[in-house]
């Protein structure tokens, strides 16, 4: 969680940022003491995907921190202007290689006292060969009963997983 502490001057005037309740009920905010605006602490939205290939998924072995060397499925930031399923397209290609396609929304994932939400599609490969791209280990198909449980890197992983396996035995 970002700590509130760690910002100190306005982004718009540079005047000392203060704490302030502006609404009775809403939580209290960094408000700038010179130009009166609120600095709000809003979630970093992140993309992932759930890539079908045949009756496997993929999985990649992450290389950078944070989680260094667990198990996620492919996913990133979602950058300014871009659209969340481009985004996860976008990251599916740079992490793994794999050109998709959306299939559905799988589910959207957040949690108390986290900065990011995490909103999951189900894709399926479209082209392109499985490669571990540069923020990746290794990357490999899963099928559903070998998911290592333990040695997911996130909450979100670890829910949209059990989401897809869950739908996947339904349908």
């Amino acid at each position: 969680m970002t700590d509130p502490d760690s910002f100190r001057f306005c982004p718009c005037c540079g005047g000392r940022l203060e704490t302030r309740n502006l609404k009775p009920g809403e939580p209290d905010r960094l408000v700038c003491s010179a130009c009166t605006t609120p600095l709000y602490l809003d979630p970093k939205l992140v993309a992932c995907a759930v890539v079908e290939v045949g009756d496997a998924i993929v999985l990649l072995r992450r290389g950078i921190e944070p989680r260094k060397g667990l198990w996620v499925m492919p996913g990133g930031f979602v950058d300014r202007g871009e659209t969340v399923e481009a985004a996860a397209l976008r990251e599916t290609m740079e992490e793994c290689g794999l050109r998709t396609r959306i299939k559905n929304l799988l589910g959207v994932y957040s949690y108390p006292g986290e900065t990011v939400a995490v909103v999951v599609y189900r894709t399926e490969r479209v082209s392109g060969d499985l490669v571990a791209g540069d923020e990746t280990v290794e990357s490999r198909l899963v099928h559903p009963g070998d998911i290592p449980w333990e040695e997911l890197a996130f909450t979100s992983t670890r829910d949209a997983l059990a989401d897809y396996c869950r739908r996947r035995e339904i349908s």
